[in-house]
């Protein structure tokens, strides 16, 4: 299925496959190398990497008919390719022959190769790609992970009096975590066309992740080694790929973005790096009620519609912006406009090459210094045993105080230029305990506010405590480390909920199950059922369902709803314990034990499609870890059974001592294409903790990878 004739090449490239499709390809010129990759990125993601192109450019009434023209409103109102003129213009000569010789890779397949499923569904026909369509992507997957919080905290705004929204908008910052308990040593953590559109973004943005890397001085090679798994979505096929490649220029390992030509989280010969989102401050709204009409620009656009006439819809743009209150996702009474550092140029994909030539850590910082957006926290190590960990992104110079509303005034507008760089964020090099972590967690340090909306950091203090171990670490560690289901921080709050429980003997069972339990969210513990359904129904009852949700638009839910327990009236507290009591006693019948509740389903995105979305449902097995625990696996406030939709994808470890020591697994499989084998075939390896072993040198790729292809320049 891969066209591997007449391929736009200087010189054979010759793939070696893993049984797990995983390619390993070697190239002997760095052009040939990209086109390579480029060709089969397109065999293994054709389908996927089309949807994305078609969502980026805001054409998915194009794929489903009269229903995404609202979805192509709300969609172009973000014009992820303003900048795009500017990137492709300002690349460096090498940056840019790679990117065109992807495409030609890309492009080769497209033309000559089968056309996937979701094509053939959808109706998408065989169109090139050209360098805006790569770059305008690129914006798309660099979405802000804010505008997901804002739509939905726009949406309690507009519902709350204003002084119940102001009293809520600093405790959403996070200035109103309940202070450290003791016991524990840890903080407690606490429309269609929109939902559509969310959806959308959501699977795009990149959300969360672990990483760390260890010291030589703490491992038992001498070298350090890193370790990373990053969250999103769990929806087939996985955002990521896995490759290993070589040619002149180049040589690494590691997960890429399916249809995007670099290694964002693996390894070369002389480093390793990987990155979690940083949840950076890279977004502004203004609120434009004040700005003069004459300054709003208003132009029209056309909807081509399958199965319909074409639609012409209106955007307008202000200076400050485009008015993205026009479309669902961000609606609001008053007009805002959205500015965003993504709307201004820069260049990731020359910075992330960089990288993948870097050899030491100056290297390595030097690299990212053009990375501006999405903002990461990235974490570096050596085989010469340093570690580190940098803020990649480009930020405006806000004050250091805390902003005092969600929507600004256009009068603190900041431009576009004189961004602060990494180079004046956040760094740390061969910290003293000889480990970096990152979570999603809060940075320290830095004059420059970063973001707002962080994790608890309850994910980064466990890695902390597991790394600080006297013994050595060694790769296996790292592989359980990314497999911890405990959550210790949950301890306290389970005691104080216990400790206010009425004495009711129906629910004595329940109380028994909660009182044994040791934090762990494993799938054949009960105590996760009982606490969550216990819990889920006391933060329901101390606030109004509108009120709940902007706790659950933030990443530190449970400390909000932790300070409600303990700011709430005894009786009341009483009451609804009493209520979640009986609930979880249900919950414990219905369930018994978190797997049964907390389920994983495989499945392709067309599972939500109706009357059809039964098919592309592949398999379904017990969950296991939690919303904070290092297994991440999301789930809201519920007493209910669920399905895990969000939460880690993918895992990475490398021992830096060894160039063949790099172990990867996908959630599904290598390859997008429906009714492959190696669609879901990596599921019973995530389940057992397995991974598979992708070397860097292609001599023992050579003798390794049993399968091999070989493309061919015409002639």
């Amino acid at each position: 299925m891969i066209a591997a004739e007449a391929a736009p090449l200087h010189a054979p490239v010759v793939i070696h496959w893993e049984d797990h499709a995983i390619p390993y390809l070697e190239a002997e010129h760095d052009e040939d190398l990209a086109t390579a990759l480029g060709l089969v990125h397109a065999h293994l993601r054709l389908g996927q990497m089309e949807i994305m192109r078609r969502l980026a450019r805001g054409r998915v009434a194009e794929m489903v008919g009269p229903l995404g023209v609202e979805i192509d409103r709300a969609l172009r109102l973000f014009d992820f390719g303003r900048a795009v003129d500017a990137i492709v213009a300002g690349l460096d000569a090498e940056t840019r022959r790679w990117a065109e010789g992807f495409l030609r890779g890309v492009n080769h397949q497209l033309m000559h190769g089968p056309r996937p499923h979701e094509c053939e569904l959808l109706g998408i026909g065989r169109e090139p790609w050209t360098l805006a369509d790569l770059f305008t992507t690129a914006r798309l997957a660099a979405v802000d992970v804010s505008w997901l919080v804002f739509g939905r905290l726009l949406r309690a705004r507009g519902r709350l009096e204003r002084a119940e929204w102001e009293a809520l908008w600093p405790l959403l910052l996070g200035a109103g975590a309940p202070p450290l308990w003791p016991p524990a040593g840890e903080p407690v953590e606490a429309d269609d066309i929109a939902g559509l559109t969310e959806a959308a973004l959501a699977r795009a943005a990149r959300g969360g992740s672990n990483s760390c890397a260890v010291a030589g001085s703490r491992t038992a090679s001498g070298a350090a080694m890193i370790a990373s798994d990053p969250h999103l979505g769990l929806a087939l096929p996985n955002t990521w790929l896995i490759a290993g490649f070589s040619s002149p220029g180049y040589n690494a390992v590691g997960l890429m973005l399916a249809g995007f030509p670099f290694v964002a989280l693996g390894r070369n010969r002389w480093i390793g790096w990987g990155g979690t989102s940083l949840h950076a401050a890279s977004s502004e709204l203004y609120d434009l009620s004040r700005v003069a009409a004459r300054e709003i620009i208003e132009r029209r656009e056309t909807v081509r519609v399958r199965w319909g006439r074409a639609r012409r819809i209106r955007l307008r743009e202000s200076p400050l912006g485009p008015v993205v209150s026009d479309g669902p996702l961000l609606k609001s009474r008053a007009p805002l406009a959205l500015r965003w550092v993504g709307h201004g140029p820069s260049d990731e994909m020359g910075a992330m090459l960089a990288v993948a030539r870097a050899r030491d850590w100056t290297d390595f910082r030097a690299a990212l210094r053009g990375f501006a957006v999405p903002g990461q926290t990235m974490v570096y190590a050596d085989a010469q045993g340093h570690v580190g960990r940098l803020t990649a992104a480009h930020l405006p110079r806000r004050a250091a105080s805390p902003p005092p509303d969600l929507v600004a005034d256009p009068g603190q507008a900041w431009p576009l230029t004189g961004l602060a760089t990494s180079d004046e964020l956040p760094c740390q090099a061969d910290p003293p305990e000889g480990f970096v972590v990152s979570a999603n967690e809060r940075p320290d340090g830095g004059d420059i506010p970063v973001g707002y909306f962080f994790s608890s950091g309850e994910r980064a203090r466990r890695m902390q405590r597991l790394l600080a171990r006297p013994e050595p670490l060694t790769e296996p560690d790292l592989r359980l480390l990314q497999r911890d289901v405990a959550q210790p921080g949950v301890l306290p709050l389970r005691d104080l909920l216990l400790s206010r429980a009425p004495d009711d003997p129906a629910t004595a069972a329940a109380r028994e199950v909660l009182a044994e339990w040791d934090g762990r969210y494993a799938g054949d513990a009960a105590g996760p059922v009982a606490f969550e359904a216990l819990l889920a129904t006391v933060a329901q009852g101390l606030r109004r369902r509108h009120l709940l949700a902007p706790y659950q638009a933030v990443w530190i839910t449970r400390a909000l709803v932790t300070r409600d327990i303990l700011q709430a009236p005894p009786q009341t507290l009483t009451h609804l314990i009493g209520r979640g009591m009986r609930e979880a006693t249900r919950a414990l019948r219905r369930d018994r034990v978190w797997g049964r509740m907390h389920r994983f389903r495989v499945a392709h995105h067309f599972a939500a499609l109706p009357v059809i979305g039964r098919r592309y449902v592949f398999a379904r097995f017990p969950g296991e870890g939690g919303s904070e625990t290092l297994y991440k696996t999301g789930h809201p406030l519920t007493a209910s059974r669920h399905a895990i939709g969000f939460g880690s994808c993918a895992r990475h470890v490398s021992d830096l001592a060894d160039p063949d020591a790099n172990r990867f697994v996908l959630f599904g499989g290598q390859d997008g294409w429906l009714g492959s084998a190696n669609a879901t075939d990596q599921v019973p390896l995530w389940r057992t903790g397995g991974m598979i072993t992708v070397p860097l040198r292609a001599e023992t790729a050579r003798a390794r990878f049993g399968h091999r292809t070989v493309l061919r320049p015409a002639g």
